[in-house]
């Protein structure tokens, strides 16, 4: 499958978004799009890298690595990697909007990296979840860390409509366009198998994915 759907889409958008939307995510290892409650929120807390609101100077405020945010449910949360501080369309390296859960590396080169209306990071060696990798997914979960939050394998989902459903291959979360692996916008039954060696996997305007082989 090649590279289509909402890559060419993205620069037409209010706020330009490099690469495609994410989607909603579950916060527990069943990537369902269930919440955790309890103990769990409060240890998720304390386990926060940065907030979800801000401006922050990379190797002053923030130090480079992965960072996941999750529990985003209002469609708002946006964020972006920039090479420096002036906020020209020329600065900007990489961007998400993100429903769910995201990943993001932000690397040592960068100089600021931008988060609104999200969730607070945290970072993505603590994000780990506890027991096997899920087999099923929520079509509208988002970013999944391969061989952690989902096992690798076909997977299956059923009964898209309008060419809405969503998904990518990803070999790192830097989110650039040589990020992708392979993508897809589907209709009807969608079927895409996730290598060992992907990194992540995006779904957005799914139906539910189930694990076949």
């Amino acid at each position: 499958m090649g590279m289509k759907g909402r890559l060419t889409l993205s620069a037409v958008v209010g706020v330009v978004v490099i690469g495609v939307v994410s989607a909603n995510a579950g916060a527990e290892h069943s990537a369902t799009g269930k919440k955790n409650t309890g103990t769990t929120k409060a240890a998720e807390k304390k386990k926060a890298a940065f907030d979800g609101n801000g401006d922050f100077r990379v190797g002053t405020d923030i130090k480079p690595g992965t960072y996941r945010t999750s529990g985003n449910t209002d469609g708002m949360c946006y964020w972006e990697r920039a090479k420096d501080a002036s906020g020209d369309t020329d600065s900007l390296l990489a961007n998400d909007k993100v429903s769910g859960a995201g990943y993001v590396t932000v690397k040592a080169t960068d100089k600021i990296f931008k988060s609104s209306g999200c969730k607070d990071w945290e970072a993505a060696v603590d994000a780990k979840v506890q027991g096997s990798p899920a087999t099923k997914m929520a079509g509208d979960g988002g970013m999944f860390k391969v061989g952690v939050d989902i096992a690798p394998g076909t997977y299956r989902s059923t009964g898209n409509k309008d060419d809405l459903c969503y998904w990518e291959r990803a070999k790192d979360a830097e989110h650039g366009l040589d990020s992708i692996l392979a993508n897809d916008n589907v209709t009807g039954t969608a079927v895409v198998t996730i290598s060992a060696k992907d990194a992540y996997f995006k779904t957005t305007d799914c139906k539910n994915w189930t694990k076949t082989a």
